[in-house]
């Protein structure tokens, strides 16, 4: 994080493409038999001394880098000398999203579908925050729903990843199947209470009911030990930083520190809404971890470069006030 700091993030507008390449290269490894399997999904490289890295977790960084390198640059070229209106266009929209389907391709197929979505909102966001016009993004909705129904009627989901998406709507009605992990997690929220059961004392907890404790449901954890205060305390502080997020992209001296700043806050928004919302029913249960919270290495380290880059546009703007 110190280090990524320190870096002005104005180079890394030249290295993005180096970035970016770093990132399909490591995805199309953990597809080869280099790669390991853990829980079904093919997206993690063996180091030695028992290391394991996640590509897809840094391919977050990649997208949001290589996505906002694109928009400033056709954006600057694409200025026009008498109004100096510079939107970007329909075929300026085409090219980012040609340059980040190979990324969401290649953590479909691992597969790792939380991931993926990250990967979506990140890129549907900076779209959205890139100028363009209302009609193109209008089109561009009526596109991607057509999308999400062709998916769905060819049935091009695995069975497990439909079930999902689905089956939060209805827990009960597989409770010992795909509704167990939710129906688990209410129960250890709820009996939280105001102040929790205390610290290493959940009952839940301590008997294994919730799976992926450290990971996924690490916020089950939360609410039991520490109840409803202390699960406010975590989403207040998870607020906290995508705050200051949006207000370093709000004072960027340029588009490209602009869009890197909020693509990490829709990250971080993103993953951090459907992790919390996975566990208290309202969103599916998609493998995604607790930003700065859930145990795991690739995704710790993905989330301190996320840090460090916020912070060297925040430094970097301060140099010129």
């Amino acid at each position: 994080m110190v280090l990524v700091s320190l870096v002005d993030y104005r180079q890394l507008r030249v290295y993005a493409p180096v970035v970016y390449g770093v990132a399909v290269l490591g995805l199309l490894v953990v597809l080869t038999p280099l790669g390991s399997t853990v829980n079904g999904a093919k997206g993690w490289i063996d180091l030695p001394a028992g290391f394991q890295v996640e590509p897809s977790e840094y391919a977050k960084i990649a997208l949001i880098l290589m996505t906002a390198m694109l928009f400033s640059e056709l954006r600057e070229g694409a200025r026009d000398p008498g109004t100096g209106r510079s939107d970007p266009s329909l075929r300026d929209v085409g090219i980012v999203i040609a340059a980040g389907l190979p990324l969401i391709g290649l953590v479909v197929v691992e597969p790792a579908l939380g991931i993926s979505l990250v990967l979506v909102a990140e890129l549907a966001g900076l779209i959205l925050l890139s100028g363009i016009r209302l009609r193109w993004l209008i089109a561009l909705a009526a596109a991607a729903a057509l999308g999400v129904t062709a998916v769905l009627s060819m049935h091009l989901l695995k069975g497990y990843q439909l079930t999902r998406l689905t089956a939060f709507l209805h827990p009960s009605s597989n409770a010992a199947g795909s509704g167990y992990n939710e129906i688990q997690a209410k129960i250890a929220i709820g009996s939280g209470g105001m102040f929790g059961e205390g610290l290493f004392h959940g009952q839940s907890v301590s008997g294994s009911y919730v799976p992926a404790q450290s990971t996924d449901f690490i916020f089950t954890v939360a609410g039991q030990e520490l109840g409803f205060v202390g699960a406010v305390v975590i989403v207040a502080l998870l607020g906290v930083v995508i705050f200051r997020a949006l207000r370093i992209a709000s004072r960027a001296d340029d588009q490209f520190g602009m869009l890197v700043a909020a693509g990490i806050a829709i990250w971080f928004l993103f993953q951090s809404f459907v992790n919390i919302g996975m566990t208290v029913g309202i969103m599916p249960i998609t493998g995604l971890p607790l930003p700065f919270i859930s145990y795991g290495g690739s995704a710790i380290f993905a989330d301190m470069i996320a840090i460090g880059l916020l912070l060297s546009v925040h430094r970097k703007r301060q140099v010129f006030e």
